[in-house]
C-alpha cells in the first residue's frame, strides 16, 4: 500500500482514538468514583454530566468533548493530510471528523457505547470555521439557532436534533462544497439514530426538561 494512503489512514485511527476518549466516565469516576453509565440517563455526555455531576464537572465534560473534535481536525489536517494526496482536503477533513464522532458515539473503550456527538459534532464544525473561508457563518447561525430552542423549550435533545438537520440546509444556501454538505448530512443522521429514544420521549411528552432559569442562575451564580 502506498505510504501517502497509511498516512491518512494512520491519521483517521488518531482522530478515531481521539473522539474515543471518554470524557464523562473518566470524570464521574474522578469527581464522584461512579460509572456514569449507571446513573441519570445512563449517556457518556455533556448533558448526563450536568445533571448528575453538576455544573463545574459538567462544564469540563463540555469543553473537553468540544476541544476532541476541534483538536481532531485540526491534526488530521497538520499531520497527516498533504497537497498531494489521493483526495482533497475537504474530504479528508469531513473524514477526521466523522470518525471523531463516532469515536465519542461508539468508543473502543467503552465497548462501544458513548455519548451523542453533539459537543464533539461542534468542536469538529469549529474546526471547520478555521479551515473553510466563510463556514463560520454556518457554526454562529446553530449556536443562536441551539440556544434559542434551548431556552424557549427546556429541551437539550430538540435543541440539538434541530440544529443537526439544519447543516445540511446551510451547507446548500451558502453553496458549500459537495464533500462539506456531504458531511453534515451524515452528521445530522448520527445525530437522530443517538437520539432516537429522546424523539420518542418528546413525542409521548417524557423527555427530561432542563429548568433553563435555575440552569444558568447555577451556571452564572
Amino acid at each position: 500500500m502506498d505510504a501517502a494512503i497509511i498516512k491518512l489512514l494512520i491519521g483517521l485511527l488518531v482522530s478515531y482514538l481521539l473522539g474515543s476518549i471518554p470524557t464523562a466516565y473518566i470524570f464521574g469516576k474522578a469527581a464522584r468514583g461512579i460509572d456514569l453509565r449507571q446513573h441519570g440517563s445512563g449517556n457518556l455526555g455533556a448533558t448526563n454530566a450536568f445533571r448528575v455531576l453538576g455544573k463545574g464537572v459538567g462544564t469540563i465534560v463540555l469543553s473537553i468533548d468540544i476541544l476532541k473534535g476541534t483538536a481532531t481536525v485540526l491534526i488530521a489536517e497538520s499531520f497527516f493530510y498533504n497537497v498531494d494526496a489521493a483526495i482533497s482536503r475537504d474530504l479528508y477533513i469531513c473524514l477526521a471528523a466523522i470518525t471523531a464522532v463516532a469515536g465519542h458515539n461508539w468508543t473502543v473503550f467503552m465497548g462501544f457505547k458513548g455519548g451523542k456527538g453533539i459537543a464533539t459534532s461542534l468542536g469538529s464544525l469549529i474546526a471547520f470555521s478555521i479551515l473553510i473561508a466563510g463556514f463560520a457563518r454556518v457554526v454562529l447561525i446553530i449556536i443562536f439557532l441551539w440556544l434559542a430552542i434551548f431556552l424557549s423549550t427546556g429541551f437539550v435533545s430538540l435543541a440539538s436534533v434541530i440544529c443537526s438537520i439544519t447543516l445540511p440546509g446551510l451547507a446548500i444556501f451558502f453553496q458549500l462544497s459537495k464533500e462539506i454538505t456531504a458531511f453534515l448530512t451524515l452528521l445530522a443522521i448520527f445525530s437522530i439514530i443517538r437520539h432516537k429514544s429522546n424523539i420518542s420521549k418528546l413525542l409521548r411528552k417524557k423527555e427530561n426538561r432542563f429548568n433553563t432559569k435555575a440552569f444558568f442562575t447555577k451556571i452564572l451564580g
